[in-house]
């Protein structure tokens, strides 16, 4: 029979390659489902991986979805790097838009206001909106030792409904002929796009909050305090490093970048608050968090493979008439695949001999 053993030594080159080999895995299920509902697997990879980056409004495209999962995955990884799970970022999310939208909402008189200054207010305003709701989460688990998980999950549904209730009450458009929606934001206050596309700031943002998180980790004390409190949390303890400050520290940062993500959205390609603020890039940014390996610099690319997906797959819709479900069953696909390539990783199969053939063979 077959058993799972332990490597004498894991291959740390294959530790890195192994997201690389998971994209390729998933694009072979992809092959093989395309097929499985009567399309061409050719023109259905072709259609899912291809034509996004076949034209500069593709890139634009991707760069657009790239911003939120990148902002909402980099305080994830070090969350996780931390043993701390916070699930809940897309509630986080939803929050930075709620307070961000707050903010515009009472500042934007429909003069055409609004600048620099009121667009940096904005983003400011999500961002301690998404750490406010982080923080419900840690004084939580500081204070009653509640598991970060259920909170944090539980709290995203609680932040859809206060954005739904919102949209449909005091938020909403008095000209909006009854849709659940704000009014349409000045230009003032929205982000500076790249001209003829909808490529907006919120990418260089993203990419600043990656390069600081790894200036964190890899040139920072309280880095070096994260890294060993995550890895080993004993150690951590004997050496004096505060896991008390590692929770609130984490989980704020997080928030932080998950309510600028928010607030980038509703200020970006959206313009307005609605109900689905989020196509899910809170939960999707879990997933790019273990592709990119926990690490700041991993989750670009982690970042940009989902935003393909998320392209892809509305391009899949529209081109192939597949089903909207398409791009979760991808993600989906993707970390099944990732997980399966760690587990080989670290284990190898071998052949054990049964009992009986033991036996016959003189051996206890």
């Amino acid at each position: 029979m077959l058993e799972l053993i332990p490597r004498a030594e894991p291959s740390r080159l294959m530790s890195w390659l192994s997201p690389v080999l998971a994209v390729i895995l998933t694009a072979v299920c992809g092959a093989i489902m395309f097929a499985a509902v009567g399309k061409s697997p050719v023109e259905g990879l072709a259609v899912f991986f291809l034509e996004p980056i076949s034209s500069l409004r593709g890139w634009s495209e991707i760069g657009v979805k790239v911003a939120p999962l990148l902002l909402a995955s980099v305080g994830l990884a070090l969350c996780f790097r931390a043993n701390i799970f916070n699930i809940g970022a897309e509630g986080q999310l939803v929050l930075g838009a709620i307070v961000s939208g707050a903010v515009i909402l009472h500042f934007d008189d429909g003069t055409g206001g609004g600048g620099a200054g009121m667009i940096a207010l904005a983003l400011l305003a999500g961002a301690v909106g998404g750490a406010f709701w982080a923080a419900i989460v840690a004084w939580l688990r500081d204070r009653y030792n509640a598991n970060e998980i259920l909170v944090s999950l539980m709290l995203v549904y609680v932040a859809e409904l206060l954005l739904s209730y919102l949209v449909h009450g005091v938020m909403r458009d008095p000209d909006g002929f009854g849709f659940p929606q704000s009014r349409l934001f000045d230009d003032g206050f929205l982000l500076p796009v790249w001209p003829g596309t909808r490529l907006h700031l919120g990418v260089l943002l993203a990419l600043a909050a990656s390069l600081l998180a790894w200036l964190l980790l890899s040139r920072m004390f309280a880095g070096f305090r994260l890294t060993v409190g995550g890895l080993a949390p004993l150690a951590a303890r004997y050496a004096g490093f505060s896991s008390r400050r590692a929770l609130w520290g984490c989980l704020l940062f997080s928030g932080a970048l998950a309510g600028v993500a928010g607030a980038c959205e509703i200020m970006g390609p959206i313009g307005q608050l609605t109900p689905s603020v989020s196509p899910g890039y809170g939960f999707a940014a879990i997933i790019v968090a273990f592709v990119g390996r926990l690490h700041p610099l991993g989750v670009v690319f982690a970042s940009f493979v989902m935003a393909l997906f998320y392209i892809g797959g509305e391009l899949s819709q529209t081109r192939l008439g597949m089903p909207s479900a398409i791009t979760g069953i991808f993600q989906g696909i993707l970390l099944f695949a990732l997980l399966a390539c760690d587990v080989l990783i670290y284990k190898q199969f071998r052949w054990r001999r049964g009992a009986a053939a033991m036996i016959r063979g003189g051996r206890p």
